[in-house]
């Protein structure tokens, strides 16, 4: 089945111009200044060494991945699978849209993505409203991902729970080209083609890959297709620039949940296979549900530098049209953002200081038609909304070097945020707006080189997304009778409390982040006896986020016997999330597995590397809120097995083998208040698989 949406791009472009502040005072106390202005190859990027200096001032959890490194990089899971503190759960388990959950923000927003703010090269990617679609993101163009878990998040706009997470782009500095080749199990193939050069004081690159998956389960094929660009220059005087455009083409069929028996039975079926009333009711072949987004986005950042400061600016604009049709509703909608985005940090005697502002505005119009159970086809309209969303986000931090080990750290975000609901039927609308301060204390302590360990207290906010605010019910039997309402949400809230620390011991590197969340009216979305998303409420009584966050990575020692080394990682993640009170009062909330273990262990000799990986849920987790024991999702091991050979610096091949025990599992699930046995509910991952490919850089 072919389809196609033409995105228009509707936004003006901003234009702005900034002056440096005057040059720092000339009596310094040497306390390991900021070094913040460095000498870069590389016009406005930001090396994988600068972000490492600067998440080493940052008192809380963060982390860094270089997915260059990895043998495959077909998924995002590919690139991030290692992270301690990042859970994703696979949707389908090809070019679709996976569960991105840290320390459970927007843990219940799938298919429809919230709770952490992503960044690409500095500049936000989210719609105004807090929502992303997150299958459009494309790890492969990545030089570095950067998280910064929690309020440990440093962008003025990141002030959720989960905090942010940002993709740094290739320049054309880092390669003249590439050619990669994938190929695998269920029908997958993957390109990418690229090519780069750079002159003087400029550079530019432009990559284009491509992604066709036939799907392991029935009714669940996917494509993507995604072309990047950017082009840096370096202007002289301490100024660089960089712009980038990019177009961003997703598509996949969406197989839907089916009961705990029928995934034990026939892991690969869908609703429909069989001839029962729940089958012929929800017969996804002819529902047809499926998402087609398409994203053009175009941006430009500026930064200057002087002696002991740099100051940023950027904006950017997008437009996004998708069409997203669950078995029951179509929701049509077509989104234009802007946004812009200034921030300055610099070092003055015994104080380091930071300021931002960061505006961003989404134009949205949104239909909603009934599903047609006979052929997927849309029915009457039964919603039309005019949606507008506004946030106005400032920043100021300041870090106090009280002594040459011990530096405070101090910060406090002022947020105005609105959403606008019309509706072009009936004329009701809903308007809400709130405005509220983040603030943030830490300490960092680093008696060596190689340690250092801290605390912080932060506080958190989230407003809702208009995929919370409207809502739509249709009746299976009598789509005819479909309603769509807005609903009054308020502000999700919460104060956390952290310690941890991270260091290297010889060749290996550790990290350990202990936290304790209170949350007030949490965002709780559930959805139907169906599996469909009905609608989400804030939560009435006090709920509860705390959890461990370790990882663990280097070479093992081995003998001289063995001619080559033992290279390993390990990621564990411990979430414990409950209610305080109410209807569910000491229950598990639902949506994040309490443990989640990922490991590798590689045998590296000369070109050659090979080793076994596990990906481990060893406990069972509950789908409701409820906490209803028949249906939990069952704990699993996976384990795979990747081998590579690098025949030279420009050449290296690989393949790759998943859930080799061809183990069934759930990958999500559909989160409900109460649910049963009877009721469709599990995604399942995807069986046995080989894949192998080809990295080619010249």
């Amino acid at each position: 089945m072919s389809r196609s949406i033409h995105p228009r791009l509707s936004f003006p472009l901003l234009v702005v111009g900034l002056l440096p502040l005057s040059a720092v005072a000339e009596d310094r106390v040497e306390l390991e200044p900021m070094q913040i202005s460095e000498q870069r190859q590389v016009p406005a990027s930001l090396s994988v060494e600068a972000e490492r200096e600067r998440l080493a001032r940052v008192p809380g959890g963060t982390n860094l991945a270089e997915p260059q490194r990895e043998t495959r990089l077909a998924t995002l899971r590919d690139a991030l699978d290692y992270q301690p503190g990042l859970i994703i759960q696979d949707f389908f388990g090809g070019t679709d849209q996976p569960r991105l959950n840290i320390r459970g923000s927007g843990v219940q927003s799938n298919p429809v993505n919230r709770g952490v703010l992503l960044l690409q090269d500095g500049l936000p990617l989210n719609e105004a409203d807090g929502s992303f679609v997150i299958g459009l993101l494309e790890p492969r163009n990545a030089a570095w991902i950067s998280a910064r878990r929690g309020a440990n998040a440093g962008s003025p706009g990141a002030t959720t729970l989960g905090g942010e997470l940002e993709f740094n782009s290739l320049t054309g500095s880092d390669e003249a080209g590439r050619l990669r080749l994938e190929s695998g199990s269920f029908g997958r193939h993957g390109l990418q083609a690229a090519a780069g050069l750079a002159e003087g004081g400029h550079d530019a690159r432009v990559s284009v890959s491509h992604d066709e998956y036939d799907g392991y389960r029935h009714h669940s094929a996917s494509h993507r297709t995604v072309a990047q660009s950017n082009f840096g220059l370096d202007l002289g005087n301490g100024v660089q620039n960089r712009s980038y455009l990019s177009w961003s083409d997703l598509t996949f069929e969406i197989p839907n949940v089916i009961t705990k028996s029928r995934l034990e039975d026939d892991p690969r079926s869908v609703l429909g296979d069989g001839n029962t009333p729940q089958d012929r009711l929800l017969n996804i072949y002819r529902r047809d549900p499926h998402r087609d987004t398409q994203q053009l986005r175009l941006a430009n950042r500026t930064l200057w530098s002087g002696e002991g400061w740099q100051q940023s600016f950027g904006v950017y604009g997008q437009n996004t049209v998708d069409d997203f049709t669950d078995p029951l509703s179509h929701t049509l909608t077509d989104s234009d953002t802007m946004g812009a985005q200034w921030q300055l940090a610099g070092e003055q005697r015994l104080f380091g200081y930071r300021l931002g502002a960061s505006w961003s505005y989404s134009d949205m119009r949104r239909e909603l038609y009934a599903n047609s159970p006979q052929n997927g086809q849309r029915l009457q309209r039964f919603g039309d909304f005019d949606l507008a969303a506004r946030n106005l986000d400032l920043l100021a931090g300041l870090d106090w070097h009280l002594a040459e080990q011990w530096t405070l750290v101090t910060e406090v975000k002022w947020s105005d945020v609105s959403r606008d609901a019309r509706s072009r039927d009936s004329g009701n609308k809903l308007d809400q707006g709130w405005n509220y301060s983040t603030p943030k204390i830490g300490l960092n302590w680093t008696p060596s080189e190689n340690q250092r360990w801290y605390a912080n207290i932060s506080r958190s906010h989230e407003a809702p997304t208009f995929w919370e605010i409207v809502t739509a019910e249709v009746p299976p039997t009598a789509p005819a009778l479909a309603t769509a309402q807005l609903v009054d949400l308020d502000v999700q809230r919460a104060t956390t409390y952290e310690i941890g620390g991270q260091g290297r011991i010889g060749p290996n590197q550790w990290s350990l982040s202990l936290y304790r969340s209170d949350v007030e009216d949490e965002l709780i979305s559930t959805s139907d006896s169906l599996g469909v998303k009905v609608g989400t409420y804030n939560y009435g009584s006090g709920t509860r986020h705390q959890g461990v966050e370790a990882g663990l990575n280097g070479v093992l020692p081995t003998s001289s016997s063995i001619g080559g080394d033992l290279a390993y990682r390990l990621a564990w993640t411990f979430s414990d999330f409950r209610f305080r009170g109410g209807e569910f009062e000491g229950n598990q909330i639902a949506g994040v597995p309490r443990q989640l273990w990922a490991a590798e262990l590689l045998y590296r000799r000369g070109p050659w590397s090979i080793g076994p990986n596990l990906r481990w849920l060893p406990q069972d987790t509950p789908t409701d809120h409820a906490n209803t024991r028949d249906n939990y999702q069952d704990s699993y091991a996976l384990w795979g097995l990747k081998a590579s050979y690098k025949a030279n610096e420009e050449l290296s091949v690989y393949l790759q083998g998943d859930n080799l025990a061809d183990e069934v599992y759930a990958s999500s699930y559909a989160i409900r208040n109460r649910a049963d046995a009877s009721q469709p509910t599990f995604l399942s991952g995807n069986g046995r698989s080989l894949s192998v490919g080809m990295d080619y850089r010249f």
